[in-house]
């Protein structure tokens, strides 16, 4: 029952990961991508891991995404639809994506770490201790990084939507 439902999860996350990648209204790439990390909060829990799923809802989706919205509503949408990233179409980056996926299927099945039978996430109590003594202490410099880089995002994003004024 759990792997049907991991399935179902994992293929609605890889659709909308591809409609975040071919869809062509900015607006239309945000949703996918916040279903996208819906779904993934899904395996979370099929994980066992509630406290990864909650994280992955307040910060992604709550967070991520509104500075996402934010940042789409601030330029000009109908200018954006027009443009397109690549000129010569989608169909070579459509066939470099499946490639892609393709290929980190393969080794996902041939890797020994990854097992269905046993869930990865840690259990009891014990587990978001351990948790987030790891995240806190051994990789407290990527922690910030990441922090510090999203922040750089924001002002950038304010930087390149505010017009000039005079």
């Amino acid at each position: 029952m759990g792997q049907g439902f991991f399935l179902l999860f994992a293929t609605v996350s890889v659709i909308a990961a591809l409609t975040v990648v071919v869809a062509r209204n900015p607006v239309h790439s945000a949703l996918a991508l916040m279903a996208c990390f819906l779904q993934i909060s899904a395996i979370f829990i099929l994980l066992e891991a509630p406290l990864l799923a909650v994280i992955q809802i307040f910060v992604y989706v709550g967070a991520i995404m509104v500075l996402f919205l934010f940042v789409i509503m601030m330029i000009d949408v109908r200018e954006a639809v027009l443009q397109r990233f690549l000129p010569g179409g989608n169909l070579p980056a459509l066939v470099l994506l499946v490639l892609l996926g393709v290929e980190m299927l393969v080794l996902v099945v041939r890797s020994e770490r990854f097992s269905v039978a046993e869930p990865a996430a840690m259990r009891g109590g014990d587990g978001i201790r351990q948790l987030s003594t790891t995240l806190f202490a051994d990789y407290l410099l990527p922690f910030e990084a990441a922090s510090i880089i999203l922040l750089a995002a924001l002002v950038g994003a304010i930087v390149l939507a505010r017009t000039e004024q005079g």
